[in-house]
């Protein structure tokens, strides 16, 4: 059975099979935003007038990490029964030098990442719904490149 894909959160990523975060920037300032900044931009001499829709880079690196060993609250959607611990990291993206907080892909312990260690955008399932649509969310997935002096 086919399913189809469908985006957890519409505009903020794409479903392609490398996929990308979506975001605005501020054509005066050259300021990116994530999630896409739509109503207005909160950069000095900005206004919604000069956001633009823009796709940013795939590959980022880790600035800093952390375990989510509770269940987060709704509506946080658990996959397992028990809670399975996750980890969050924030990535700054290469190019567009923005921090990005996100989920890393399962099986990633904070024993497998460093500050520095390259990673880029996943999709990953989250649920399937009613209809029987796969819902996804985007992730960050090791490269496999490390940090340098990490071990």
């Amino acid at each position: 059975m086919t399913h189809t894909r469908v985006a957890a959160i519409e505009g903020w990523f794409t479903l392609d099979d490398e996929p990308h975060l979506l975001g605005t920037r501020c054509s005066e300032s050259g300021t990116f935003y994530f999630p896409p900044e739509t109503t207005m931009s909160r950069a000095p001499g900005c206004s919604a007038a000069t956001l633009e829709p823009v796709q940013l880079s795939r590959i980022g690196r880790v600035w800093s990490y952390t375990n989510a060993g509770y269940k987060p609250p709704p509506p946080y959607i658990a996959m397992t029964d028990p809670h399975v611990p996750f980890v969050i990291a924030a990535v700054e993206l290469i190019e567009e030098r923005i921090v990005i907080l996100g989920q890393m892909v399962g099986g990633v312990t904070v024993d497998d990442l460093a500050v520095g260690d390259e990673v880029e955008v996943a999709l990953d399932t989250l649920h399937f719904d009613d209809d029987g649509n796969e819902v996804v969310v985007w992730k960050w997935k090791p490269t496999g490149r490390r940090a340098e002096g990490a071990q």
